[in-house]
């Protein structure tokens, strides 16, 4: 079992809200396998009265007595406190207490009054107390509904809203071992990505290809159909949102791709869009040099890497890796997997721009297009230098024909420096397998020229 890794940003503020003098409410909300529970229960260590009462489908009754059970063994006077969740609720702020309801929307499917006794409690009663609620939930619109948009009881009471997110790439290579080359790192990020409950299936001992055999492509692994109960979950109609999902891994990234490939209506397919964007399945990208509101250049992309790969290699394919058993992945990932993974790798050398060129000032950084053209990598800073970059994450190393395409692409981008004049362009390859000569001369002669291995891009992620 791994080490607790990162968060401390979120330890932090928890933290400050355990020591405070003022009844505090935290939200903690995030798709499953995120580490919600881990988090919160890393943040209490050391906090020995805290009640952590982890909810499941059961009946209001029950949920409300085992919560009292668990309660009591901190607080034995709750025994003698009438069973209803506003006296047991109220009766634990009057010691101070810090709760932890974990699996909120478990109760509040049972209970819908839990939300308005708790807003009723912060409003009216909690005046002169210092106990801590936080409520944890992995049903993102019971969440909302609860407790974060503007109509739900509980909006505006919380101290502290924590979305929580998958870990960043030097966080997620904390589940494995040093040893692993940055390209190693890489083609395991591409395919598993920053979650923690799958990096946690992961074998460090293992090659990628066994790991993914074992945990994916095996009917018995522990992560098969893992997307699929996610994703029934969350939602009631789950049929177009795979299709939706199978057709944007397949590399239909716009509307109307995605209606052509799936079939779905064009004027019906953003509530499903949107509805995926709000679970952080799906995001939405539009060229940097575009607000994301007006421009009708958008691109949607399937946030988690691990889904991502599931819903291109594994949706759908009922027993086909069964019949190849040990093969399947020599056989029918391994050709792919570069091309796959290369759209990670693009994500990772922007996030890997500002260390890598600490001397700008780099504001933004995301992707360009317009038409034919395409540049996999832009930094815009605070000065006139436009930031661009070429990633390739191929077999072979990278010719010069990389270069004289990206400075084609880039006349093509229309960017200007906030303070007015003309702009500076920098250049930067990212290459796998490194350059041929004519790369390497041209980067020694010219000082807005500079190449960039996985090595670098992995060292800078990891400063």
């Amino acid at each position: 079992m791994t080490e607790f890794v990162n968060r401390s940003a979120e330890l932090s503020r928890l933290h400050e809200l355990y020591d405070s003098d003022e009844a505090e409410l935290a939200v903690i909300f995030g798709r499953r396998r995120l580490g919600k529970t881990a988090l919160v229960k890393e943040s209490l260590d050391g906090y020995d009265d805290a009640v952590i009462y982890q909810a499941r489908q059961k009946t209001s009754a029950l949920q409300l007595q085992q919560f009292i059970d668990v309660a009591a063994e901190s607080y034995p006077g709750l025994t003698r406190i009438r069973e209803d969740w506003e006296a047991v609720l109220e009766y634990l702020a009057e010691q101070d207490a810090t709760v932890v309801l974990d699996e909120f929307p478990y109760l509040v499917d049972q209970d819908e009054s839990l939300p308005s006794i708790l807003q009723a409690m912060f409003d009216h009663e909690l005046d002169n107390s210092a106990a801590t609620f936080v409520l944890v939930g992995s049903s993102i619109s019971m969440m909302e509904e609860a407790a974060l948009l503007g109509n739900s009881p509980l909006y505006g009471r919380s101290s502290l809203k924590l979305d929580i997110r998958q870990l960043p790439f030097d966080a997620a290579m904390e589940f494995f071992d040093d040893a692993d080359t940055a390209e190693e790192q890489i083609l395991t990020w591409g395919v598993f990505g920053g979650v923690p409950y799958y990096l946690e299936e992961v074998n460090p001992e293992a090659t990628l290809a066994e790991n993914v055999q074992r945990t994916i492509l095996s009917r018995h692994g522990t992560l098969h159909d893992e997307p699929d109960y996610v994703l029934r979950m969350e939602l009631t109609e789950p049929t177009r949102y795979f299709s939706i999902l199978e057709a944007i891994a397949g590399g239909n990234t716009s509307r109307n791709e995605i209606a052509g490939a799936t079939g779905v209506d064009y004027n019906q397919l953003s509530k499903y869009l949107n509805r995926l964007s709000r679970l952080r399945l799906v995001d939405k990208d539009v060229p940097i040099t575009e607000q994301q509101e007006r421009s009708k250049r958008s691109r949607y992309r399937i946030r988690d890497s691990f889904f991502r790969f599931w819903f291109r290699f594994v949706y759908g394919t009922g027993e086909r890796y069964d019949a190849l058993g040990d093969d399947a992945f020599e056989a029918l990932i391994q050709p792919e997997l570069a091309d796959f993974v290369s759209r990670s790798f693009e994500e990772l050398c922007s996030d890997a721009l500002r260390p890598l060129y600490p001397n700008h000032t780099i504001t933004e950084t995301g992707q360009w297009w317009y038409g034919e053209h395409e540049v996999d990598v832009v930094g815009l800073t605070t000065g006139d230098t436009l930031i661009a970059g070429e990633c390739k994450f191929q077999e072979s190393a990278v010719g010069y024909d990389a270069l004289a395409r990206l400075e084609q692409h880039v006349d093509e981008l229309r960017w200007s420096p906030q303070g007015g004049g003309d702009r500076s362009e920098e250049y930067a390859l990212f290459a796998r397998n490194g350059f041929k000569s004519s790369v390497t001369e041209a980067a020694a002669e010219r000082d807005d020229l500079r190449l960039f291995s996985v090595d670098d891009v992995v060292e800078a992620l990891s400063s």
